[in-house]
């Protein structure tokens, strides 16, 4: 991502010129004070095989890291086939339903939640691959709607890691 970094009153841009936010994150990617100790960001525009994709994701979703894992999925949804853009904003959108969720976002959680299940379920009636990738896509579709339906419910912060779900063989 190269140096980042802003003037007083200046938005932080990247060593290209492109505005990027340079303050640092926690592992549900909330932003820091200046100077604090963060987690290490994601890189951005990395491409990846679907297999990495998956692999990366799932290594980030157990360390309870899903804003990191979205980020993973958006660069496979931005550089992958337009055949596979559902597929992979619907992951996205599950991880960061998951973030919502961990974060106490109860609305924006579940409706991510939901949101990201129609579009991996609405990716799989297609002919083609059920289970892409080795993911289980009517398990992930099934545990987002579960989840959405107990954070609704008051589950209040979920743990993140713990309720990482598991993307397949």
């Amino acid at each position: 991502m190269g140096d980042v970094g802003a003037a007083a009153g200046s938005r932080d841009r990247d060593v290209a010129g492109r505005a990027r936010n340079a303050r640092p994150r926690d592992g549900l990617g909330r932003p820091l004070p200046y100077g604090a100790q963060g987690v290490e960001r994601q890189p951005e525009g990395v491409v990846r095989t679907p297999r990495e994709t998956v692999a990366e994701a799932q290594t980030l979703l157990d360390a309870g890291k899903p804003f990191h894992a979205h980020e993973v999925f958006e660069d496979a949804w931005k550089s992958g086939p337009e055949s596979e853009r559902t597929l992979w904003r619907g992951l996205a959108q599950l991880a960061v339903g998951l973030t919502h969720a961990a974060r106490g976002n109860t609305t924006g959680g579940a409706r991510l939640l939901r949101r990201g299940a129609g579009a991996i379920e609405e990716w799989a009636a297609e002919p083609g691959d059920a289970r892409p990738y080795g993911m289980d896509l009517a398990g992930l579709a099934g545990w987002a709607r579960e989840l959405a339906g107990r954070v609704e419910r008051g589950a209040g912060p979920v743990d993140a890691g713990a309720e990482a779900p598991r993307l397949g063989s």
